[in-house]
């Protein structure tokens, strides 16, 4: 088995928010591997309103699930199920998908599907740039209050500014549909609240609650890796 994670909105160097969970998998034989989501300026591309968006994010990551036929668990986490719900479609070597805190799409749902009318408050937006971010002065309060501060310090230095694009853009397909999906519950999440995260669950096939923030795999590694060795 091995894993794929895919990481949310608004941050950079992917391997870096799951290596807590990636060390403790590795210990147990299970490789990982974490794509880069152009959107987020993890490539070359330089980043506006008019991408890289959803599109070049799933075929980032599905390049990633179609390089080995090795049975995959994809776990994703937040915006990452938008990409997931469209980039695992289809896929015999994706055994298994685990959705952390995350958005579970209906085909033709998007980003700003979920939103209200106006900007959740820890975001900063862009308008002339084309991009959006977390403002930094409500990261660590917002997304990473049970963690560490070791963790929030290294975590400010690998926020990115996405381009606004992927808001719009609708997936194509529901994976979550045709393969085994667990959803992962995060109860003390101040970002995406827990009853938005109960709505989504319950289009998942199993639903499991931690009492963490909205990053488990930061603050509870050892209880996210049982939850995928579990799967």
């Amino acid at each position: 088995m091995r894993v794929v994670f895919v990481h949310g909105a608004c941050v950079e160097d992917g391997s870096w928010w799951w290596h807590p969970t990636a060390e403790l998998l590795a210990r147990r034989d299970v490789a990982s591997e974490a794509p880069a989501l152009p959107s987020c300026g993890e490539t070359d591309d330089p980043v506006d309103g008019s991408g890289p968006g959803l599109a070049e994010d799933v075929a980032a990551v599905r390049a990633v699930l179609t390089a080995s036929d090795e049975p995959t668990v994809v776990v994703a986490h937040s915006y990452g199920g938008i990409v997931v719900a469209e980039a695992a479609a289809g896929l015999d070597a994706v055994r298994h998908l685990l959705l952390v805190s995350s958005y579970l799409p209906e085909v033709g749902e998007s980003l700003s599907s979920f939103g209200g009318e106006e900007p959740a408050p820890f975001l900063q937006i862009d308008p002339e740039g084309g991009t959006f971010t977390v403002r930094t002065d409500a990261l660590a309060g917002t997304f990473l209050q049970d963690c560490d501060p070791g963790i929030q310090r290294a975590a400010a230095d690998r926020t990115a500014h996405q381009s606004l694009a992927v808001l719009q853009q609708p997936v194509q397909a529901a994976a979550w549909k045709d393969v085994p999906t667990t959803y992962l519950v995060c109860a003390d999440d101040r970002g995406t609240p827990a009853g938005l995260q109960r709505g989504f669950a319950r289009r998942a096939g199993r639903v499991v609650e931690l009492g963490t923030g909205h990053h488990p795999f930061l603050s509870q590694p050892a209880a996210v890796r049982d939850l995928v060795l579990g799967l």
